[in-house]
């Protein structure tokens, strides 16, 4: 079964089931990116015809939510908090660090697809701003020499 074959079941599956709830466009798009990584541009057209939107409905809102990727991530996905205490805290030189160590800005995934950017306003760990989540571990006080070990210790890891 191609990549190709096997995306479009997943979304079958997902727009079969979720197709009827009212306002089924964002639980599409979740349940999508969820299954996927992303929401595959090639996708649209068929989610759109499903619930009788045009594409640029769908497009619309897959661009205006930050959350909605589409372009697969990479194997691991970096969140820096940009919420006002991790600001007060350094958190602009961090992300600023972050992003040169990285080549990348937010959005964006490496050229050796390990790391997507992506930014979140609270983590839930102000106590220990400027605070950084890796997948599902979160990481506080994060200087910018944390975030190096950090990125070491996660690529030698992998």
């Amino acid at each position: 079964m191609t990549e190709s074959t096997t995306i479009q079941a997943a979304l079958q599956t997902i727009i079969t089931a979720l197709k009827d709830k009212p306002g089924a466009l964002l639980p599409i798009l979740h349940a999508v990116q969820d299954e996927l990584g992303y929401v595959p541009v090639d996708s649209v057209p068929t989610i759109a015809k499903a619930l009788n939107l045009s594409r640029a409905e769908v497009h619309g809102v897959i661009s205006f939510y930050h959350y909605f990727r589409d372009t697969p991530p990479g194997k691991q996905t970096i969140h820096v908090c940009r919420a006002e205490s991790c600001q007060a805290m350094g958190g602009k030189h961090l992300e600023k660090h972050i992003k040169e160590s990285l080549g990348i800005d937010y959005h964006e995934t490496t050229q050796d697809g390990k790391f997507s950017l992506e930014p979140v306003y609270c983590l839930g760990n102000c106590a220990c701003s400027p605070a950084i989540q890796i997948d599902h571990d979160v990481y506080g006080r994060v200087s910018t020499d944390t975030f190096d070990r950090i990125i070491n210790e996660t690529e030698e890891l992998a």
